[in-house]
């Protein structure tokens, strides 16, 4: 038995891998830890297939092409066999005892027949700039340690969404969502903390500080420059989200549930328009795809469409007339969402 599969998508991750993997492999036989080498150009591959050699009954080294982070996660979703999925970036880990923690909180469950379908933890920022830390946690809209439905949540703000990091899917009900991350893409993170979530009725929220990720370097994915470059990796992210779910299928989840789907959809919305508008690059090119790209939204979903333009203040710069205020606002706009994340 496989309490938990754990899946690390690497490439070229050579230099920091095997800290995050020795962390994993010392909670021992209960676990499941998947090493998806995407087609390295250093000695990852070998080193993922030395722990397999070293542990074969822990470790499986998935060797692949190049397809991006979410190919990888792909990869381990269709070879899991844990009972519960967490994916684990290479550069970031998850403390021994913590892993233990939660393998000793599943089997209690499973002992006692509760059915927890999602269990959400904290997570930590390790920044490298000046190693400081920052703890997300949820005890303002989640009640900790109960088992509870969507229904039992409360408001959920900007700066306490559910990322990845803080998600820990039951394997079956992830598969059953029918979630397809997409390759050669950045940001595919805000589809696995979305299109899952009504699959999961039960949830449980363990209020541990589980995950710890390293930011704060400068080709990192949430830099704002960098965001902006690959804007059209972004924009492929939101139509997935976007033609996740119809507008009249999320108004008939639970209320709390419905609104935070909502309100994540805005915030990734919001995010979009400042990576497509958010520099003066390229001006007349990306004002023109800013255009079609909406067009061809509201022509998908004119409700949720006319849902996420009107009604999101994360999405203000939709109504500024012209690309210059929609740049100002847009990269401005990109400062205070970093700032109220910790992400800078």
């Amino acid at each position: 038995m496989k309490y938990i599969t754990f899946t690390i998508p690497c490439y070229n991750s050579q230099d920091y891998m095997r800290h995050c993997i020795d962390n994993l492999v010392a909670a021992g036989e209960d676990v499941e830890v998947i090493i998806v080498n995407d087609g390295s150009k250093d000695d990852t591959g070998k080193i993922a297939d030395e722990y397999e050699k070293k542990y074969p009954t822990i470790v499986k080294a998935i060797q692949k092409e190049n397809g991006g982070h979410g190919s990888g996660v792909m990869a381990g979703i269709r070879n899991a066999q844990g009972m519960f999925f967490k994916v684990v970036d290479s550069d970031d880990w998850i403390e021994t005892k913590d892993v233990l923690d939660m393998l000793e909180l599943i089997k209690r469950h499973e002992a006692e027949k509760v059915n927890v379908d999602l269990y959400i933890t904290n997570y930590v920022y390790e920044h490298a700039a000046d190693n400081s830390q920052f703890v997300m946690h949820y005890r303002k809209c989640l009640p900790p340690e109960q088992i509870i439905a969507w229904e039992d949540m409360k408001r959920v703000k900007l700066e306490t969404v559910f990322l990845m990091h803080s998600l820990m899917y039951r394997t079956s009900k992830l598969r059953e969502s029918k979630m397809e991350l997409p390759n050669h893409t950045f940001y595919v993170d805000d589809i696995y903390a979305y299109q899952p979530l009504p699959f999961m009725k039960k949830i449980f929220y363990h209020d541990i500080d589980l995950y710890h990720y390293f930011i704060g370097r400068a080709d990192q994915s949430v830099n704002y420059g960098t965001m902006c470059k690959r804007y059209e990796q972004q924009m492929r992210v939101f139509k997935i989200m976007f033609t996740a779910y119809k507008y009249d299928e999320i108004i008939e989840q639970p209320k709390h549930l419905k609104k935070y789907m909502f309100k994540w959809l805005m915030t990734i919305c919001g995010i979009t328009i400042m990576t497509i508008v958010g520099t003066k690059e390229d001006k007349k090119k990306r004002w023109k795809v800013f255009h079609e790209y909406f067009d061809e939204l509201k022509g998908l979903d004119k409700k949720l469409y006319n849902k996420i333009r009107h009604r999101s203040l994360a999405c203000f710069a939709f109504n500024l007339p012209g690309y210059g205020l929609k740049s100002f606002a847009s990269k401005n706009g990109y400062k205070v969402f970093q700032k109220r994340l910790k992400l800078g």
